[in-house]
């Protein structure tokens, strides 16, 4: 019997278990009713009954309150080995950004970018073609770059909604190179990890090594890879003490002992689960324990390589040997993967196993992180590369650790290029704060933390105490003459993130740019028309 095209929803939560953290809250609530029950029968008067049921209930409720998640996120991440071509025109059906709700992060992991040694300097340099493309597609939504990393032909993007800039903190960025002796980078991993709302989210891109006689490798390199990439942070060291981790890219993984015939008339016939039994990454997770930590959607869709180029075919050509003859043809398979793992929780000592059989939360997470895979599908429209992109999709139920901004910014009186401006911050809570750190002006759509207008750094001499106003002037030659809307960020050089966004606030169109005709002309690099 064939499994459904559309397989179930994927949920993992903190405790590291499949089942959900609302399934054992209805546990607790059962234990608490039986024992009400066995109470009543024992009470002498309906007044004792009556308040025995009340503080039963008010238990009850405090412990959906505690445990159940108040907000919901919706995470979209794509991987693509774009085989080193130059971005299609429209990259915009790959995002689904018109999906409700509305996406609220962005992942976007590139592998096999071009990167010759003159094309590589430049991108480092400026942004690469494939940035621009994802950047340009998402910043008019409303979506802000947050941190990207790029090592050779890797690439990483990660995209942020602007409403959740300030309780995203403490970004880090690194990378590890596997091929070559693990001098050279084009295989390895990039990664990106920052505090979301408090919980410490880790996304992972990586590209592992190829052909069909390297899976033990692979799952070498990617148990180094999560071994020795290194945070400085203390209490997420490494990728798995993180609260959730996404691990994905071209894992390269293959379908093992299949011929080419029989994998061909199982895809064409939409029998794809025959195929699954082979698939090297399911095969060593039976094997490795570490990757039994990793969760995976199941793969309904077809293998995402090797197409021919602009097609929807699997290539018929043969690959060719260091000496220039044909070798095998390339069975298709799996190679572009996502993953997942949620952190598991530390087996309790047996003086904490004693109490918790007798504690009113059962030893559960106060802030609970719930994971849960909503879609897992390749993108078969684009052929600019020799793979699929796939796509997978995610909500991410929390409770908030806080949602109190950092910093209060905001603009004061009116603003114009006629008058100098000012506004005004206040520390808010305690943090490493630094005379580094700076104010910036951004024009609403903008890209990403250096996408300013024009900045002004906090004070420089003694760093302000909590609570603390604030008062900053912008001189009237750096404020935008053609106005518009515009918000006000304070920057943290430590925490490497916008810590503070104020409300949004229409600067007035010069009046002496009006006067001497300089609008609708380029004024301050910005043009009316536009």
């Amino acid at each position: 019997m064939e499994p459904p095209a559309d397989g179930p929803r994927v949920r993992s939560d903190s405790a590291g278990s499949s089942a959900s953290q609302g399934s054992r809250t209805k546990v607790l609530l059962r234990q608490r009713l039986s024992q009400l029950l066995t109470c009543i029968e024992d009470m002498s008067s309906d007044d004792e009954a009556n308040e025995e049921v009340s503080r039963t209930l008010d238990e009850a409720f405090q412990l959906c309150g505690r445990f159940v998640p108040t907000d919901a996120f919706r995470l979209h991440i794509v991987t693509w080995n774009v085989g080193t071509a130059e971005p299609p025109e429209d990259v915009t059906s790959l995002l689904t950004p018109d999906v409700q709700p509305s996406t609220d992060l962005y992942v976007i992991g590139l592998q096999e970018v071009r990167a010759t040694p003159l094309k590589y300097i430049s991108d480092l340099l400026s942004d690469d073609s494939w940035s621009h493309a994802f950047t340009d597609a998402l910043a008019p939504r409303g979506l802000v770059k947050v941190a990207s990393l790029r090592m050779q032909g890797l690439l990483l993007l990660v995209f942020a909604k602007h409403l959740h800039l300030p309780f995203i903190r403490n970004v880090q960025t690194t990378y590890t190179r596997t091929g070559i002796f693990g001098y050279w980078g084009n295989k390895g991993a990039v990664s990106v990890r920052f505090s979301f709302y408090g919980h410490m989210l880790c996304f992972l891109n990586c590209h592992l090594a190829a052909h069909m006689n390297y899976a033990l490798q692979r799952v070498d390199d990617f148990e180094y890879i999560l071994e020795t990439q290194d945070f400085d942070l203390f209490e997420t060291p490494r990728v798995r003490d993180h609260r959730a981790a996404f691990c994905f890219g071209d894992l390269n993984f293959r379908i093992a002992d299949h011929g080419l015939h029989f994998l061909r008339s199982s895809i064409d016939s939409g029998r794809l689960h025959l195929l699954w039994g082979k698939d090297q990454l399911i095969s060593m997770k039976k094997k490795e324990p570490f990757l039994q930590e990793f969760e995976e959607g199941p793969l309904n869709f077809k293998p995402t390589y090797k197409f021919t180029r602009n097609s929807d075919t699997y290539d018929t050509s043969s690959s060719k040997t260091w000496l220039g003859f044909n070798g095998k043809k390339r069975k298709p398979a799996w190679t572009d993967r996502v993953l997942w793992r949620i952190k598991p929780k530390s087996p309790p000592s047996d003086e904490e196993d004693e109490k918790a059989s007798t504690s009113t939360d059962d030893g559960l997470d106060e802030y609970p992180l719930l994971v849960t895979q909503e879609k897992y599908t390749s993108d078969m429209s684009y052929g600019v590369s020799d793979h699929k992109p796939v796509v997978a999709t995610f909500s991410l139920e929390l409770r908030k650790y806080f949602d109190t901004q950092l910093v209060h910014v905001s603009s004061v009186g009116v603003w114009s290029a006629d008058q100098d401006a000012q506004l005004n911050y206040t520390i808010q809570q305690d943090f490493l704060s630094s005379t580094w750190d700076w104010i910036g002006l951004y024009k609403m759509g903008f890209k990403s933390a250096s996408d300013y207008e024009t900045f002004v750094w906090v004070r420089e001499v003694d760093l302000p105490e909590i609570n603390e106003l604030i008062q900053l002037s912008i001189h009237k030659d750096e404020i935008p003459a053609l106005g518009g809307e515009y918000v006000l960020g304070y920057y943290s050089t430590n925490l490497q993130s916008l810590i503070g966004l104020s409300d949004n606030f229409h600067i007035l169109e010069s009046k002496s740019a009006v006067a001497d005709n300089l609008v609708p002309d380029n004024v301050n690099g910005l043009n009316k028309l536009e």
